[in-house]
């Protein structure tokens, strides 16, 4: 439950008090911050720990203010017993915890911590378990946002990874359940704390970091950003802001083998500069952020052509599900773009678990309460056509661009199926037959004749149109408690 950066001691007769604020006081509103528990000490005598009882004991809890809405936040300090955690630094966040869950408010925390007080023993442990706990009673109903700007270790990481979004400053900040001493002796790696739980590591390989910011102040920014786009609470509606005309939208490639980058296509649809991705570097094959169209929050999932043609796989799967039910959680409706020829095939897929990783998604759509708009690009072929938001799954609204086809699978691979000796008796029919096969079982007027899709868009309509389903779909959004945002 320790890394391998040791405590730094801290003396009861030194005032590391403004250090200890300082980044509180660059993340909420000038002048609101309110602090409790400064005076609190710990009481442990074991180890000589009575000559080191700094005021607040490693943490800083409090409730303040960001962009004029209230929240709970608490930041460790690695100054003082290097923001190692001990039963009384447990209790004061579970305290602030309790505040925000009572008063219905968004909660940061601000982690720098050298892990459990190893001199307080088993007491460090049910610390971390009373945190863990209430970070799992809040899920769904406030915001959790972990912003990591320095070590987290051990049984540490597990509160991030239980909350809602997890911010990592890039050099600084490491998360890891070992550290680089355990790896070595059990396994006889000799690893970095970069390599072994630094920012990248997260944000590319194991997916737990959502935004790297390049310095401290950046977190603290993103954070306020995150904050933008998320109520207070489940019982509360998203903030808005002023409304804000979306970028052009770009020229997509009608040949579907053709790549493009998804993001254009997102940034032609909502408000001008509102777009926040999430996951950038993790599964990049699908793209999921924070936007707003006409000042209103929403999500936007979309599969991206240029990584892996757009397939969903295992990690995309996993990725798209929680950040459906993070949105569904707290009222954020749903905007899907699709372009997707299918679920990445291949032996390593199945037996990782697709199909009980692609149901994760096909759940949380299926679940969702929002409001959901779905727009079909250039294709939607097989069981993921399905799972990406389609009609058949709920989507209040779906639409598709001219050319778009939606199918159980291409052209070329339905042929090789439905006429395979045909072709095997004159392969040179095999291109008439791909056209038959488009002509009969693919063409665009089809999934809207059977209302499959509710209508045929231009791409340069997109915005508009998904602006006005959304409108048309505000009293759709009832808050409340929906669900909780369980970990994928």
């Amino acid at each position: 439950m320790t890394s391998d950066l040791t405590p730094a001691p801290a003396s009861v007769t030194i005032d590391v008090r403004e250090d200890r604020l300082a980044r509180v006081r660059a993340l909420t509103d000038p002048g609101t911050f309110n602090e409790l528990g400064s005076q609190a000490r710990h009481a442990v005598h074991a180890f000589d720990m009575q000559r080191k009882r700094p005021a607040g004991d490693g943490v800083v809890t409090g409730t303040a203010r960001i962009d004029r809405r209230p929240v709970a936040l608490f930041a460790q300090d690695p100054t003082a017993l290097g923001g190692s955690l001990g039963g009384m630094h447990a209790a004061k966040i579970t305290r602030i915890l309790d505040h925000a869950a009572r008063a219905r408010t968004p909660v940061v925390g601000l982690l720098d911590s050298g892990g459990a007080r190893i001199q307080e023993g088993v007491a460090a442990l049910d610390g971390y378990g009373e945190i863990f706990r209430r970070n799992v009673l809040m899920s769904g109903r406030t915001p959790q946002i972990s912003v990591v700007l320095g070590a987290c270790a051990g049984g540490a990481v597990y509160s991030p990874a239980l909350t809602d979004i997890v911010i990592m400053q890039r050099d600084r900040a490491h998360m890891f359940v070992t550290g680089p001493r355990v790896v070595k002796a059990v396994t006889y790696e000799d690893v970095s704390l970069a390599d072994l739980g630094g920012a990248e590591v997260h944000a590319s390989a194991s997916g737990v970091c959502h935004l790297v910011a390049d310095d401290a102040q950046d977190a603290l920014d993103l954070t306020r950003r995150v904050l933008s786009y998320l109520p207070s609470s489940c019982w509360d509606l998203p903030p808005t802001a002023p409304p804000a005309d979306a970028l052009p939208m770009p020229e997509v490639p009608t040949d579907h083998r053709v790549p493009y980058d998804v993001r254009g296509v997102i940034r032609g649809t909502v408000d001008a500069d509102s777009f926040t991705e999430l996951h950038a570097r993790f599964a990049p094959n699908v793209v999921v952020g924070f936007a707003r169209v006409q000042g209103q929050a929403v999500g936007v999932v979309a599969n991206q052509p240029l990584v892996l043609a757009g397939c969903l796989d295992i990690n995309a799967s996993e990725k798209a599900a929680r950040f459906v039910r993070m949105c569904d959680a707290f009222g954020l409706p749903l905007v899907t773009l699709v372009d997707v020829p299918g679920f990445l095939p291949g032996t390593g897929q199945e037996a990782g678990g697709i199909i009980r990783k692609g149901a994760k998604l096909l759940y949380a759509y299926a679940e969702a309460t929002v409001p959901r708009v779905t727009v079909v690009l250039r294709k939607a072929f097989g069981g993921a056509y399905i799972v990406m938001n389609s009609k058949s799954l709920g989507a209040d609204a779906a639409f598709s661009w001219p050319g778009a086809e939606l199918a159980v699978m291409g052209a070329e691979g339905a042929v090789d199926v439905i006429y395979r000796r045909d072709i095997d008796a004159d392969p040179e029919r095999r291109p008439e037959l791909v056209a038959r096969y488009r002509a009969e079982a693919m063409a665009p007027h089809i999934p809207a004749e059977r209302l499959s899709v509710d209508e045929v868009i231009a791409p340069g309509d997109t915005r508009s149109v998904v602006a006005a389903t959304l409108t048309s779909l505000a009293g759709a959004v009832v808050p409340g408690f929906r669900h909780d945002n369980l970990p994928q």
